[in-house]
């Protein structure tokens, strides 16, 4: 009877157990795997502090307080309430992006990202949609808040303000996402990231405001799809720019 040959000298056999599946080398994450991965750092991080969505989310509401209190909030009210709304959105937007990027700042985890093989793209998108989130819920808190101020009839007007939040706030925070990794590293990165970011919002802000007083004078929201479809390039060109120049900018 042939015997089996023998290992060579010096090698370690391993047993395999019988029926044991071949091991294969695992194939590497995709893009929307890494985006995925960025985008849950962020939200474990803030469901375990709290502090970007608290952090804005009040000083949004005591903007729409102390201009409750500032204005007639009379037969005027439906005429100040879209400003309020967008104001306090674009102040808390600011503090929202700053802090989300200021921990990627701190113990270098900016650098850990940069090295990693993260596509750069993928690091955007994960961002924004943080960010988008982030957003979000500032948003669920101060257009509420607002409408009970300003005395506004949130069952007839939410639905509109929905629609309107949904389409502005995709490119705040893909613009927010693009410039606030492009401060980071500067030391006035606040005052940097607001004067940079302000004049770049100034048409879709001026476009929510635009389409929120229509709708709460009494504009159908079939009637707002000039503000939404401006809105919404506003936000294609931001996220189209981001994931194509966020890797030039955020190592330049």
């Amino acid at each position: 009877m042939d015997r089996p040959p023998s290992s060579p000298p010096g090698s370690v056999e391993h047993p395999v157990s019988p029926g044991a599946a071949p091991l294969h080398a695992s194939s590497p994450p995709g893009w929307l795997t890494h985006a995925w991965l960025v985008l849950a750092k962020d939200l474990r991080i803030e469901l375990r502090t709290g502090e970007v969505v608290t952090t804005a989310g009040f000083f949004a509401i005591l903007v729409a307080v102390l201009a409750s209190v500032a204005f007639s909030t009379g037969e005027r009210g439906a005429n100040v309430a879209p400003g309020v709304i967008w104001i306090s959105v674009s102040f808390a937007a600011v503090l929202a992006i700053g802090r989300s990027w200021n921990r990627e700042r701190e113990e270098s985890a900016l650098t850990g990202l940069l090295v990693s093989p993260v596509p750069r793209s993928a690091l955007f998108a994960g961002k924004s949609a943080g960010i988008l989130l982030f957003l979000a819920a500032v948003e669920a808190m101060v257009i509420p808040a607002t409408a009970l101020l300003f005395s506004l009839d949130l069952l007839a007007v939410g639905p509109g303000l929905l629609l309107i939040a949904a389409a502005a706030t995709p490119g705040i925070a893909a613009s927010g996402a693009l410039f606030g990794a492009m401060t980071v590293r500067t030391k006035a990165r606040d005052l940097v990231l607001a004067t940079v970011l302000f004049p770049l919002l100034s048409p879709t802000l001026l476009a929510a405001v635009a389409a929120t007083r229509e709708l709460l004078a009494g504009a159908a929201a079939s009637e707002l799809g000039d503000y939404m479809v401006l809105m919404g390039v506003f936000g294609l060109v931001f996220w189209a720019g981001g994931l194509a120049l966020f890797g030039v900018l955020v190592e330049g």
